[in-house]
C-alpha cells in the first residue's frame, strides 16, 4: 500500500492555510469564529504565539525545579559542575567520577558559576539556563511536525505536547547532559532532512552544515554523540558517492564535521590537562562489552529493555514511531528524505541502546536492564513521527501499524524477562527508582517493576488517542492533542513529586547540609578522607565553592599544604577522634565532632 498516497488523501497541504473569511451572518458565534479566522491569519499572531508558547515552557520547568539546590545524582552532576567550574575560570579541583568526561554540556552552563558567587545561586542558575535550552524542544519540534505537513494549529499543540513529555522535563531537573541532548538531537534529524529536502538551494548548504555541527555538539556533549557522529559520517559520505544531495552541500557537511571534530578534540585537550585523573575510558568498556562473549545475553537483554523504554515512555507513540520508519526504509512510496531519516533514527535508536547496554558496569541495578536515560534523547524526534503517523494516515493504517507497535514491546518485555528472570525483583537494595520513573508511572507503583502493566498501560494511552480519532475524524485531532497535553503535565508533575523531590531531599545531607555542619567558609581548601560517604565526597567537589577539594587518606598521604580543613570518619572500634589521624602535625587540632554522622572536623591552629 503506499502510504504516502494514502497520507495526502485526507491531509490539507501545509501550505493551504491562511483563513478565508466569510460574511457575518449574524450571531455572536459567527463573530466570534470570524473575529478568531481574523487572529489566525495576522502575520504575527504565530510568531508571538511561538515565544508565549517557549515562555510557558520555560516557566513550567522552573516550576519543577524551584526548591533544589544542590547536586542530587552523584556522581554525574558533580562532575559536570566541576567542568563548569574550571571553564568559568574557578579553581579545579577533585573530579568525582575519576575521568575527564565531554565538556560540551558544561560549556554551556558555564556563565552560572562564572556569575555567582555561591554554590546555592549557581546551582539555581544552572537550572535557569536547562530550561531555557531544553524548552526549545517545543519550538523544534512545531518545526519538525510542520515539516510533517500537520497544519499550524496542530503542529503548536502537539509540539506543546512533545516538549511536556516526562523524559523530556525530568532530566532537565538535574545537571545533566540529557537537559540538552534532546534538542540537539531533534535539531541535527531537522538538518539532515533538510540537507536532503532542498536539494541545490542555499539552504540546502546551511542545512548540510547544521547538520555536521550539531552531530559533533553531540559528541562533545555527551559520549554516545560518538554514535551520532558516526551515523553522519556514514550518511554524508553515502550521500556524496550515491548522489543523494548535490556533491557540494555533502562536501560542506563533511567539512563542518571534520573542523567540529577537531575544534572538539583541542577543546577536550585543554580540559583534560587542567586535572590529573586521565581522560574517560567508555570507549574500552564500549568493546570490551561488545567483544565479549560470556556477557553477550546481558548486552542483549539490556539493548532490548531500553528499547521496550522508550517505546513505554512515549506512551506507544513511539513504537508507531518506529515501526513507521523500518516500514519507510524499504517502502519507495515514501521520498527519499523520509526513508534515509526514518533509518538513521532506528539506526541511532538501536545503536545508542547497544552501546550503553555494552558498557554499564555489572553492578546488578534492576534499572540497568531497562535504562531510561541513554536513549531518551530520541524520545522527541520519535514521538513527532509518531504524531504525524497519527494525523496523516488513513486510520486503518494507523491501526495496523499500532498493532505492530504492540507485539514489538510486548515481545521486547518478555525476551528482558526471560534473560534477566528474578534480577529484576530480587535485589531490594538496587532498585533505584530514579533510573525508570515514567515505567514505575505508568503502572502506578513506585516500589517494584512490573514491565507488562506498564506496556498495557502506555499503550492504554495511544489506543485512547487512536479510538477518539476513530470516533471523530481529524477534526477531533486538536482534543487529541489537548488531551495529551493535560496527562503529560499530569505524568511530568507527578513524577516531580515521587521522584525528583524525595531524591534531591534525601541527598540535603551531603550537600549543603555538610558545609553548615562541618562549619566550611568561603575559601576553604578541605581534604576529605577517601574512607568518608562516598555522596559526600562526590558532593562537596562542588559544594566547596570558592575553594577546592582532595581526597586523601591523611594517615599516610600528605596533606597539601593550601588545606585549611581535613575532615576524617569515627573510628569504628570507639577510639577517640585523634586515633584516625595519629600522626597529625601539631598545627593541626579536632575542632569539631559530629557523632550523628560519624566524622571529624580538623582545622589549622
Amino acid at each position: 500500500m503506499d502510504l504516502t498516497t494514502a497520507a495526502e488523501a485526507e491531509v490539507e497541504p501545509a501550505g493551504r492555510e491562511r483563513a478565508e473569511v466569510t460574511p457575518v451572518t449574524g450571531g455572536t458565534v459567527d463573530r466570534l469564529v470570524d473575529r478568531g479566522r481574523l487572529l489566525l491569519a495576522h502575520r504575527w499572531f504565530w510568531p508571538v504565539a511561538l515565544l508565549v508558547g517557549y515562555g510557558a515552557q520555560v516557566l513550567f520547568r522552573l516550576s519543577m525545579v524551584w526548591n533544589l539546590d544542590y547536586p542530587s545524582v552523584h556522581a554525574d552532576e558533580d562532575s559536570y559542575l566541576v567542568l563548569a567550574r574550571v571553564i568559568a575560570g574557578r579553581p579545579t579541583t577533585e573530579m568525582p567520577v575519576g575521568v575527564v568526561i565531554p565538556g560540551g554540556y558544561p560549556l554551556l552552563i558555564s556563565p552560572a558559576l562564572w556569575i555567582a558567587d555561591r554554590p546555592v545561586l549557581a546551582y539555581h542558575l544552572v537550572m535557569g539556563i536547562n530550561a531555557l535550552l531544553n524548552a526549545l524542544v517545543f519550538l523544534l519540534a512545531y518545526v519538525a511536525l510542520r515539516r510533517l505537513g500537520l497544519r499550524r494549529l496542530l503542529a503548536y499543540v502537539f509540539g506543546a505536547v512533545t516538549a511536556l513529555l516526562p523524559p523530556v522535563v525530568f532530566y532537565s531537573q538535574f545537571v545533566l547532559s540529557d537537559a540538552v541532548l534532546p534538542t540537539l538531537v531533534l535539531a541535527w534529524l531537522l538538518c539532515m532532512h533538510g540537507w536532503l529536502s532542498e536539494g541545490r538551494t542555499r539552504r540546502g548548504y546551511w542545512y548540510a552544515v547544521g547538520t555536521g555541527a550539531t552531530a559533533v555538539y553531540t559528541m562533545a556533549t555527551h559520549d554516545r554523540g560518538g554514535v551520532v557522529v558516526a551515523v553522519t559520517g556514514v550518511v554524508l559520505l553515502a550521500a556524496l558517492v550515491l548522489r543523494w544531495a548535490p556533491w557540494r552541500t555533502s562536501l560542506a557537511g563533511l567539512g563542518a564535521l571534520a573542523v567540529g571534530y577537531g575544534a572538539n578534540s583541542v577543546f577536550q585537550g585543554w580540559l583534560e590537562r587542567q586535572f590529573t585523573v586521565e581522560p574517560s575510558k567508555v570507549g574500552d568498556l564500549l568493546w570490551e562489552g561488545l567483544l565479549n562473549t560470556e556477557i553477550l545475553d546481558r548486552t542483549l537483554g539490556r539493548t532490548a529493555g531500553q528499547v521496550w523504554y522508550f517505546i513505554v515512555s512515549t506512551w506507544g507513540i513511539g513504537g508507531l514511531a518506529v515501526v513507521v520508519c523500518l516500514v519507510a526504509i524499504f517502502h519507495r512510496g515514501f521520498r527519499r528524505p523520509d526513508r534515509i531519516v526514518g533509518g538513521v533514527t532506528v539506526a541511532l535508536l538501536v545503536g545508542t541502546a547497544l552501546a550503553s547496554a555494552a558498557a554499564l558496569p555489572d553492578d546488578n541495578r534492576i534499572d540497568n536492564w531497562v535504562y531510561a536515560r541513554y536513549v531518551s534523547f530520541l524520545v522527541p524526534a520519535a514521538f513527532v513521527i509518531g504524531v504525524a503517523v497519527i494525523a496523516r494516515l488513513r486510520r486503518r493504517v494507523v491501526v495496523y501499524l499500532l498493532g505492530a507497535a504492540v507485539l514489538l514491546d510486548v515481545a521486547l518485555a518478555q525476551y528482558v524477562i526471560s534473560v534477566a528472570g528474578g534480577d529484576l525483583h530480587s535485589n531490594a537494595k538496587k532498585f533505584v527508582p530514579w533510573g525508570m520513573p515514567d515505567a514505575l508511572f505508568l503502572a502506578t507503583d513506585w516500589e517494584q517493576l512490573n514491565m507488562m502493566r506498564s506496556t498495557m498501560a502506555a499503550f492504554a494511552v495511544v489506543a485512547a488517542a487512536v479510538l477518539l480519532l476513530l470516533a471523530g475524524g481529524r477534526r477531533v485531532l486538536w482534543a487529541v492533542g489537548v488531551s495529551l497535553a493535560l496527562f503529560a503535565v499530569v505524568a511530568t508533575t507527578t513524577i516531580n513529586q515521587q521522584i525528583t523531590i524525595p531524591h534531591s531531599e534525601e541527598r540535603e545531607y551531603a550537600g549543603t547540609g555538610f558545609t553548615k555542619l562541618a562549619g566550611v567558609k568561603r575559601g576553604d581548601n578541605v581534604v576529605l578522607a577517601w574512607d568518608l560517604d562516598w555522596g559526600l565526597r562526590m558532593a562537596q567537589s562542588f559544594e566547596v565553592y570558592q575553594g577546592r577539594t582532595w581526597w586523601r587518606d591523611p594517615s599516610w598521604q600528605p596533606v597539601p599544604d593550601e588545606a585549611t580543613m581535613v575532615v576524617t570518619p569515627l573510628p569504628k572500634d570507639g577510639g577517640s577522634p585523634e586515633s584516625k589521624w595519629s600522626n597529625h602535625p601539631d598545627n593541626w587540632y579536632v575542632k569539631k565532632v559530629i557523632k550523628e554522622h560519624g566524622w571529624v572536623v580538623w582545622r589549622k591552629r
